[in-house]
């Protein structure tokens, strides 16, 4: 198994039609274009969204892009050294030099419509799809930062806000992304809000009740795969979940 299973989160879906992301996040698409995606891995270019004027971040003047997935600190001597930063831990996020002016000055949405999750403990690990039960778009809570290298070269990148797992998640895993209520996307946003506590407050797990996974084959080990195929249940799947691995 590869080490991005082994971090939280470390793949997951978007495979809503662009015009309608723009529509649900409030961005115009210009001449961006995101095809649906199964299987989005790190270090790959991610659909991202930033900025907005007015109170709480509104939609109105709200920019998407595509960034790199795993963050490059701005003071880092190398774009490629080390792992990249693919998460950052909700508990911490004040404390951590890679993390704190990001924290106070570059947020962002990353939409989404499900991600995965490897089991953790006894036995194999197996991939499981997590989604809302209404399988509409959500956004996890990312930041992002801008890295200038020695030949004046830029790079755009982001990481995943996770936090600790809610009572659905914690049968798989300890932790799961943030995914921000829809009306709390906008404080997430907004540019004038950099009072860490008060950032805190937005960064927590979402309601269980509202959310559903299922077993999906292990095709999606493989970050190269991407297709359909990622989604589908298998055999012994959400229908016969019932809070314990199966």
């Amino acid at each position: 198994m590869g080490h991005w299973q082994e971090s939280m989160c470390g793949r997951y879906t978007l495979t809503i039609e662009l015009a309608a992301l723009a529509g649900r996040f409030g961005f115009t698409t210009g001449e961006l274009a995101v095809p649906p995606r199964f299987n989005v891995a790190p270090t790959q270019g991610v659909l991202t969204v930033v900025g907005g004027r007015g109170g709480q971040g509104a939609a109105e003047g709200r920019r998407a892009g595509l960034m790199r997935w795993g963050l490059i600190p701005a003071w880092a001597k190398d774009a490629g050294a080390g792992s990249p930063l693919i998460n950052a831990r909700a508990e911490t996020l004040a404390d951590k030099p890679s993390f704190r002016a990001a924290l106070e000055r570059r947020r962002c949405l990353l939409p989404a419509d499900g991600f995965y999750e490897w089991q953790v403990g006894g036995g194999p690990r197996r991939p499981w799809r997590v989604k809302l039960k209404s399988g509409e778009a959500f956004a996890f809570a990312g930041l992002w930062e801008w890295w200038q290298g020695p030949g004046g070269e830029v790079v755009h990148s982001c990481a995943i806000v996770t936090t600790e797992a809610n009572e659905l998640l914690a049968a798989i895993h300890p932790r799961m992304p943030v995914i921000l209520a829809r009306d709390k996307e906008g404080a997430w946003l907004d540019g004038e809000l950099r009072d860490t506590e008060a950032l805190g407050t937005l960064l927590t797990a979402y309601p269980a009740a509202e959310m559903e996974l299922y077993r999906v084959a292990e095709r999606v080990n493989a970050a190269g795969f991407d297709g359909p195929e990622c989604i589908a249940p298998v055999e012994n799947g959400v229908e016969e979940y019932t809070g314990r691995l199966l």
